[in-house]
């Protein structure tokens, strides 16, 4: 009778213990399964691929060809968003002419958000062939024209030495990137036989000599300050800001 009830209770643990074990497999299968159709819905299903309809492009700026932008964008039409390459395209599209940056954003469930930062010309350069650079205040080219555009100035620098020459274009340039919109759209032409001799002549003709590309901020200050305190000045030189002299 003892031995009875014994075989009896270890029957019954013996059957416990398969049951922990197999509700443990079961258990452990059905996270699995839900696990990899997650995995599935997320990767590799259409609920999460790109719609072409959901691409937004937004600009700052003028220059940038949005149409090849969106182009790029949409050739990942029909990805998961989580498996597009964002660092890669972003790179692409850095590389495009005149985008100056770009932010890519997922918006779910179908979509890309897409804001561009431009390149904006700041003058125009004489180049062979009787056409102008369009070049940005990191000397960016980001253009050509056949003309020169009526909004900006052009630039004349040395070209008998080519290192010298960039010099003095990029401190001429330093200097056109940093002028508040009033003031740049007043320049006509930019001048810069060296590095360090940068000037700027007005559309009343009155010329204002910046000097190098330093300080420029201050040399702005001064300027301004000194065209409404001296109209009459046809000179202001302000290559060195602390000691400005008008004639």
């Amino acid at each position: 009778m003892v031995s009875d009830q014994l075989a009896d209770r270890l029957a019954e643990r013996t059957a416990m213990a398969r049951y922990r074990v197999w509700r443990r497999i079961g258990w452990t299968t059905m996270t699995a399964a839900v696990l990899a159709g997650l995995v599935w819905v997320t990767f590799f299903s259409p609920l999460f691929a790109l719609d072409p309809e959901q691409v937004r492009v937004s600009e700052q700026g003028t220059t940038v060809d949005v149409g090849q932008v969106r182009e790029a964008v949409t050739d990942e039409a029909g990805v998961p968003l989580p498996r597009i390459d964002t660092v890669g395209l972003r790179e692409e599209i850095l590389a495009m002419n005149a985008v100056k940056n770009v932010r890519i954003t997922r918006t779910w469930p179908d979509g890309l958000e897409v804001a561009l930062t431009a390149r904006e010309p700041v003058a125009a350069v004489p180049q062979p062939g009787d056409v102008y650079a369009l070049m940005d205040a990191e000397g960016v080219r980001v253009g050509t024209a056949e003309d020169v555009p009526d909004d900006l100035p052009s630039i004349v620098v040395s070209l008998s030495d080519a290192e010298a020459g960039r010099r003095a274009l990029d401190a001429a340039l330093a200097v056109l990137g940093a002028l508040p919109p009033k003031l740049a759209a007043d320049m006509q032409t930019v001048s810069a036989a060296t590095q360090d001799d940068v000037r700027t002549t007005l559309a009343d003709g009155r010329v204002i000599r910046w000097g190098s590309g330093a300080q420029v901020p201050l040399k702005i200050k001064v300027a301004q300050t000194l065209l409404r305190a001296e109209p009459s000045a046809m000179t202001i030189d302000v290559s060195s800001p602390d000691l400005p002299v008008t004639h």
